[in-house]
């Protein structure tokens, strides 16, 4: 400003609003510098491509995450599998030895050789036979089942 003086007394009073104006926006901004906008039109298009980004691939990302633990259960249920096929050959090469299938066809079926005599004890309503293959029993029936026969056997006295 050229050495004009808001205090003088040349002028009207609205010059000298003005340049009491101007010189005080001088003294605010000079005492503040001026600051850059922090967000650029550059930075605000990075922000918009990689929040697509990240909107595009969302979706893609978690069927790849969901199709890895379903091949991990796959593979899973294949040794399974695998250990099942196997326990199944071993019990078919066991069948396959004549001394193995001998012992399974009498413990299961009770077959004789000829020339031998196979009984089996029958366990009646009578309590015959009851005592000798009670304690073989006695772990293989259920719980009621127990429980039952120990109420039958207070209530005789016996």
């Amino acid at each position: 400003m050229s050495g004009f003086s808001p205090f003088s007394q040349q002028g009207s009073t609205a010059t000298r609003l003005r340049a009491l104006g101007e010189q005080a926006a001088a003294r605010v901004y000079r005492a503040r510098p001026r600051r850059r906008n922090r967000l650029t039109g550059r930075a605000a298009l990075l922000a918009l491509v990689v929040c697509t980004l990240v909107v595009a691939l969302a979706y893609p990302m978690r069927q790849w995450v969901s199709q890895q633990s379903e091949i991990a259960e796959q593979q899973r249920r294949a040794e399974e599998a695998r250990a099942a096929v196997e326990e199944l050959r071993d019990l078919k090469a066991r069948w396959q030895d004549d001394a193995y299938a001998e012992r399974q066809l009498r413990e299961r079926l009770h077959y004789v050789r000829p020339g031998e005599t196979g009984y089996i004890v029958p366990r009646g309503a009578d309590g015959a036979g009851e005592k000798a293959g009670q304690d073989d029993d006695a772990d293989e029936l259920p719980w009621y089942r127990k429980l039952w026969s120990d109420v039958d056997r207070a209530d005789s006295g016996g």
